[in-house]
């Protein structure tokens, strides 16, 4: 008789990760000592912070904290409740009627976590007679969204416009909807918004864009990466994440408000889940305030990641594509990925390896990103640091 559990002792997975462990090069779950400023503690080491998703540093700013800790005197820690029945206070309405507005559409929903939002949607709004059309390189959440969905998925390579218009072309008469992220997490380019909504609207396709690590950045306000493009009208869905920019946790959809209304009746994971708790909707809502007072907040993120990036390409590496606030420094062999990874963390650099299946194989990166909140001294240390870090690991000449 077969135990279930015994394929956990033959998994090779736990036996590197033991032995990782044991040398010192194992570099997930680490616990921080400290809030995810510009600067952390682990381990009782003191490191410039170049791997969170922080891209306006609000999670430190004094009005964010005060608003979490005045929602939670107003209204307790949680709502108990899934917002189909006793989960949804009027602070869930009026943040989606904020963000309604500032991504430029009709009607706005939000759900626990980004994940879900992704589920949610995608699930509700395609079938099994739909085709979803996916760039190949789109976050997980799509991915096992457009699975449970149980529609035809049909991938086209990264950006690749040509690809895009042949599975078009093949499904021409079919119900489909375009798929992208704004910002690829990973990468740190841009989606083709122009061309891609070109080619959705010649054969009449639906757009959703994953905007996650574009809201707060991307576009005129951080308002996304379909107002960089001047495409809002001709992106039907929006989807956004805030436990990036927006110092918080959940994600919304934002669309016209009958496919919202659709969606917040048929999506599962809104109305099987409790609803965000009042301390992270009010930090939402208070990021927002500080966003549309300082709209230079992402001008500002923009020009400390052009300054690390520059600096690390003149120097030989390998930063891809990027053009936003994620550089990635592209390294190739997962091996060499770990040891850079050690060698930046003993210099007081915390950044994230990156490893299949996070990226393609033989692609394996150091994935790092900027605030809006980091000094020129911090980011002054981080180019000098991964200097030295190149040139001992070799991954430039000098």
């Amino acid at each position: 008789m077969n135990d279930l559990f015994e394929k956990i002792n033959k998994d090779p997975t736990l036996r590197v990760v033991r032995v990782a462990k044991e040398q010192g090069f194992y570099p997930y779950f680490k616990p921080l000592s400290t809030t995810e400023g510009t600067e952390v503690v682990i381990d009782g080491k003191r490191l410039i912070m170049i791997g969170s998703n922080n891209y306006l540093g609000l999670t430190t700013h004094p009005a964010v904290r005060e608003a979490a800790i005045d929602a939670i005197a107003e209204y307790g820690t949680s709502c108990t409740g899934s917002r189909f029945l006793n989960g949804t206070l009027e602070i869930h309405k009026e943040l989606e009627r904020r963000l309604a507005t500032f991504l430029g559409k009709e009607a706005a929903l939000i759900f626990g976590t980004g994940y879900q939002a992704n589920l949610g949607a995608l699930t509700a709004l395609l079938g099994k007679d739909d085709v979803a059309i996916a760039d190949k390189e789109i976050h997980a959440s799509l991915v096992d969204a457009l699975n449970m969905a149980g529609c035809k998925l049909k991938r086209y390579r990264h950006n690749d416009l040509p690809d895009l218009e042949r599975l078009l072309q093949e499904n021409e008469d079919a119900s489909k909807m375009v798929i992208m992220d704004g910002v690829y997490s990973m990468g740190g380019d841009l989606a083709p918004l122009t061309e891609i909504t070109d080619l959705a609207k010649k054969y009449n396709a639906r757009v959703y864009l994953d905007d996650a690590h574009g809201i707060g950045v991307m576009g005129e306000g951080g308002r996304g990466t379909h107002f960089h493009f001047n495409r809002v009208n001709e992106v039907d869905i929006v989807m956004g994440t805030f436990s990036k920019s927006f110092a918080s946790l959940g994600g919304v959809v934002a669309g016209n408000k009958d496919v919202i209304e659709y969606i917040q009746h048929k999506a599962r994971s809104l109305i099987f889940s409790a609803s965000m708790p009042p301390a992270n909707v009010a930090t939402v809502m208070a990021c927002l305030d500080i966003i549309e007072a300082d709209p230079d907040y992402p001008k500002r993120v923009h020009s400390n990641s052009a300054k690390v990036r520059d600096a690390l390409r003149s120097m030989g590496f390998d930063c891809g594509e990027s053009v936003t606030p994620v550089v990635p420094v592209i390294i190739g062999s997962d091996m060499n990925t770990v040891f850079a990874w050690r060698a930046c963390f003993d210099a007081g650099i915390y950044v994230n390896p990156v490893l299949p299946p996070g990226v393609p194989p033989n692609k394996s990166l150091l994935r790092t990103s900027y605030m809006a909140t980091h000094t020129n001294e911090q980011l002054d240390r981080v180019i000098e640091a991964f200097r030295i870090v190149g040139t001992k690991t070799g991954l430039i000449s000098n």
